[in-house]
């Protein structure tokens, strides 16, 4: 549902030196979720930013003192987490999220946006006073890219405005819990408690942020953007990095890098050891995979080398496990609208796949599927497929 504000709110003042505005919250208690019924749908739990972006197609990007005119403007919730998961519910996930807001104009929105998609706000924390985050965003028709001047909201969630027994009521029989690195105080209690329940966590590394590498550590899955790889372990090359990456980070089953219309890479852990077997080099293992791929097709595919391979990066070390390489579906440039939260909609059917238990060489197409639907309408949310969606092929 796109929202219908009317008037884009002046930026912020700054935060006066008065104490800071009381804050309200309003989850279930935890007696009503005793009595609860089983879930039908897999639950998942995200924690991280929500926002409400507005957006401006332009025919080119302006020059500095420029003065231009929209094509076409769009006010609609954003925000990583907040997009990942209403992708997940439109798919069939049941998902709730851990974030903050105010209670202004925006908040309001914000929760309703969420909540009409199925998204469970409950565990939201509403400041009474201060502003909700919000994203001007610049979508350029001439080469197809988007630029973001975020405002973070006022006041910051702090980690102890989430108390333990919303945090336990917040777990309750969810099978997944998923952190974009926003709020990474408090998503580190979450991910602690997850841990120790043993609840599979993803993280979106998207770049570095302060707490990431706490994240890291406790991580299941991890999906990330074309440049972090090498930004955060400094290696030579991108597969190389991924080899870096799993053998830095022991609980970690797989790393997913995204990299726009060249589709993805995947490197998965094994689960038997193949140390015994002659190791083959990871970058050669991705040329062998590319030579492979069908380039007269215009559909997600998956092309994935042998299992249990001891694969090797020079300088890295090695380790047991497979390379997938996913191939992204080709948008025809007049179909292509704003690739706005493209990768939040991978993520959100990468949530669905596992939380489904989809195998990963159908997921990887499926997950390009969804994004190449988001892509295709401006905005984050806007062309986020159901999962009755004939585009999308199971």
């Amino acid at each position: 549902m796109m929202l219908t504000l009317l008037h884009i709110p002046p930026l912020p003042i700054n935060p006066p030196s008065s104490p800071p505005p009381r804050r309200r919250r309003c989850p279930p208690p935890m007696a009503a979720f005793a009595s609860a019924p089983q879930q039908s749908k897999p639950l998942v739990l995200g924690c991280g930013a929500v926002s409400v972006d507005y957006l401006a197609t332009v025919a080119s990007f302006p020059n500095p003192d420029d003065k231009i005119r929209s094509l076409a403007l769009k006010v609609e919730g954003g925000g990583n987490a907040g997009n990942a998961l209403t992708g997940a519910a439109r798919l069939g996930l049941s998902p709730r999220i851990i974030s903050k807001a105010s209670n202004d104009a925006l908040g309001k929105n914000i929760l309703k946006e969420l909540q009409d998609d199925g998204v469970d706000t409950s565990y939201m924390t509403i400041a009474d006073e201060g502003n909700s985050p919000f994203t001007y965003i610049i979508v350029d028709n001439q080469t197809k890219t988007r630029t973001c001047i975020h405002t973070p909201g006022y006041p910051p969630m702090k980690p102890e405005e989430l108390t333990k027994e919303n945090l336990l009521a917040a777990l309750h029989g969810v099978d997944m819990v998923y952190f974009d690195v926003r709020l990474h105080e408090t998503a580190l209690l979450v991910a602690e408690e997850a841990s120790q329940r043993k609840i599979p966590i993803l993280v979106d590394a998207e770049k570095k942020r302060e707490g990431l590498d706490d994240l890291l550590n406790f991580a299941s899955y991890v999906v990330c953007s074309a440049k972090f790889p090498q930004a955060w372990t400094g290696a030579s090359s991108t597969p190389v990095a991924l080899v870096h990456m799993l053998l830095r980070l022991p609980n970690l089953k797989f790393v997913i890098v995204t990299r726009g219309e060249k589709g993805c890479l995947m490197l998965e852990r094994s689960m038997t050891d193949a140390s015994e077997t002659e190791e083959t080099d990871v970058e050669d293992l991705l040329e062998s995979l590319e030579q492979k791929v069908d380039l007269s097709s215009s559909m997600a595919k998956c092309v994935a080398s042998k299992s249990n391979l001891r694969i090797s990066a020079d300088g890295v070390g090695s380790m047991s496990g497979r390379l997938l390489l996913g191939t992204a579906e080709a948008i025809p440039s007049e179909e292509l609208i704003d690739t706005t939260g493209a990768g939040d909609a991978f993520i959100g059917a990468v949530l669905y796949g596992l939380c489904t238990g989809m195998p990963v060489e159908k997921m990887l197409p499926f997950a390009a599927q969804v994004a190449a639907c988001g892509c295709r309408a401006l905005g984050a949310r806007t062309g986020l497929p159901h999962l009755t969606d004939p585009r999308l092929s199971l």
